[in-house]
């Protein structure tokens, strides 16, 4: 081989090395809907705006949220003729970031990532998920091993607890708030972590690495009929995760993707093109809440200092 040659193809190799190495190291993904892999709903029709960015606090995890999430998107891109694509990030932080900066222009996240990130970002408040009760409110559940000796909260003190992730309403600032109830400080514990999502804490509590751990409703109550967990209580409701946008995002954006999210009905005449929909926090779709419901979660979070830490 020339030694022109041999250059050439070094050079490629080292080019390809190179490429392969940047894109390890992202922590940020976008994930075209069309993206083999990724269940969707078929093409949208003609969309008439530039691309606009999705993002969503973590649930199941990366594969089962983006598979659950890519055809609700092609929902939207029909019913608004704009184009969506997903951004995905593992890290609750970086999501509110994402969306606050504008990097993404609309989010589902939890009603504390909204207080924080309205109140660093001056972020928007859509519409809010409603549950399968009807009730655009949701509970959180404090849960341990089947055979557990913990039959009630007030058992946990001195005890191990995992919490989601710091910046979850139902996975850290909710179980917090019960703990409080019956006297439970952060100090009363033995020992206390963060697992970073509903899932992680579930399999530690499976896995004996805490006694007890708080998640969402939902996970807990299919965990529990599956005989995996012991669910020890659950809370009072606090407001569900919410659709927000970014505060640079036009007026006429906003109108288009709120008439289609009112109108969405994943029970009725758009269930066949979702996919596990029934696993979020919005089985049957959006509605306008009460701005006191927020402003409980966002007294909350002032109270633990969780708004004045991320600033």
């Amino acid at each position: 081989m020339k030694r022109g040659n041999i250059f050439l193809l070094v050079s490629a190799l080292f080019i390809l090395l190179i490429s392969s190495g940047c894109s390890e190291q992202e922590t940020s993904k976008k994930v075209s809907l069309d993206e083999k892999g990724v269940e969707t709903a078929g093409k949208a029709e003609a969309p008439s705006k530039e691309t606009l960015y999705f993002g969503f606090d973590l649930r199941l995890g990366p594969k089962e949220d983006i598979k659950i999430y890519a055809p609700f998107l092609k929902y939207l891109e029909k019913a608004t003729r704009r184009h969506f694509r997903i951004k995905f990030t593992e890290k609750y932080e970086k999501t509110l970031k994402n969306l606050g900066e504008g990097t993404t222009q609309f989010a589902a996240i939890g009603t504390l990532s909204y207080a924080i990130g309205n109140e660093m970002y001056g972020i928007k408040y859509l519409l809010s998920g409603v549950n399968q009760e009807g009730d655009p409110r949701y509970h959180a559940a404090i849960i341990a091993a089947p055979d557990s000796k913990i039959r009630d909260i007030k058992d946990l003190k001195g005890r191990s607890f995992c919490f989601g992730s710091k910046m979850s309403t139902q996975g850290h600032l909710i179980p917090r708030k019960m703990l409080e109830d019956v006297g439970i400080t952060l100090k009363d514990l033995n020992h206390y972590y963060y697992s970073g999502s509903h899932t992680d804490t579930a399999s530690d509590v499976l896995k004996g690495e805490c006694d007890a751990g708080g998640i969402q409703d939902v996970l807990a109550n299919r965990l529990s009929a599956e005989g995996k967990i012991k669910i020890i209580a659950f809370s009072e409701p606090y407001p569900s995760s919410i659709i927000a946008y970014n505060k640079s995002v036009d007026s006429d954006t906003v109108r288009a993707v709120k008439a289609a999210l009112l109108a969405f009905e994943p029970k009725g005449r758009h269930k066949s093109l979702l996919f596990d929909w029934d696993k979020t926090e919005m089985p049957l779709g959006f509605t306008v809440l009460n701005e006191f419901e927020i402003d409980r979660v966002t007294a909350l979070a002032r109270k633990y200092e969780l708004i004045k830490e991320q600033r």
